[in-house]
């Protein structure tokens, strides 16, 4: 038996619990799918599914907006995109396709950042080529890799160069020393001893070239002299 006023007290403590638990399971709700079922009208809070910045608002304050279904994409209300996760995307000639394979290092120069380099990872290479202003192109994408202390802005045009051979510390020689014909390579050798200054014609291997210089495998010497060549022969 106890006083009715520490009754009271006690169904007043339970009515306050109850509505506490009532308003906690409501936020929670709220939280998980952005209405109350035991309200008439929503409270809607939409939520990114990542970490990021927001690159675009399409609609603006009163605009109706619908949900994603089966039938209807939804409205999108932001863009929002992680800035560490950039990806390159570009189109490549069908000539130079086949060159071409995934995690290949890439090096991209971009217009609006200065004297800075951006070194990327080819990810994806398009089964099919397009038509793209008379020629077959195909479309490429790379993952840059972000240094400490680089930043890039969404929407920046850009360049790549893909080093497809790579060569350290070889004999090379430029290539206007040397004389096409056919199939094979020639360079002109100055002989050793005599008094007149005499030139051979020699073939010689090569190796890789970037238009400029050309490496020397095999039939020349490095401390050997050479005069420049002729233009390379035309085929009729």
């Amino acid at each position: 038996v106890i006083a009715r006023v520490e009754f009271e007290k006690s169904e007043v403590s339970y009515l306050n619990a109850k509505e506490e638990l009532a308003s906690a399971k409501n936020n929670l709700q709220l939280i998980r799918t952005g209405a109350v079922s035991s309200s008439k009208s929503s409270n809607t809070i939409i939520r990114s599914t990542i970490d990021g910045m927001i690159l675009q608002i399409p609609i603006k304050i009163g605009n109706s907006v619908i949900a994603s279904n089966n039938f209807n994409d939804g409205t999108t209300i932001a863009s929002v995109a992680d800035m560490a996760e950039i990806i390159f995307e570009g189109k490549i000639d069908e000539t130079d396709v086949a060159k071409l394979y995934i995690d290949m290092p890439v090096e991209l120069t971009i217009g609006a950042v200065n004297n800075e380099k951006f070194d990327a990872v080819l990810e994806q290479i398009s089964p099919k080529g397009t038509l793209d202003g008379g020629a077959v192109k195909f479309d490429i994408k790379a993952k840059v890799k972000l240094k400490e202390g680089q930043s890039i802005r969404a929407g920046y045009s850009a360049n790549a160069d893909i080093v497809l051979e790579k060569r350290d510390s070889v004999y090379s020689l430029k290539e206007s020393y040397l004389t096409f014909k056919e199939d094979s390579v020639f360079v002109n050798v100055l002989k050793k001893g005599g008094d007149k200054q005499e030139f051979e014609e020699r073939a010689i291997k090569t190796g890789l070239s970037d238009g400029i210089n050309v490496e020397i495998l095999e039939g020349l010497k490095p401390d050997e002299k050479v005069k420049a060549g002729v233009k390379k022969d035309k085929k009729k």
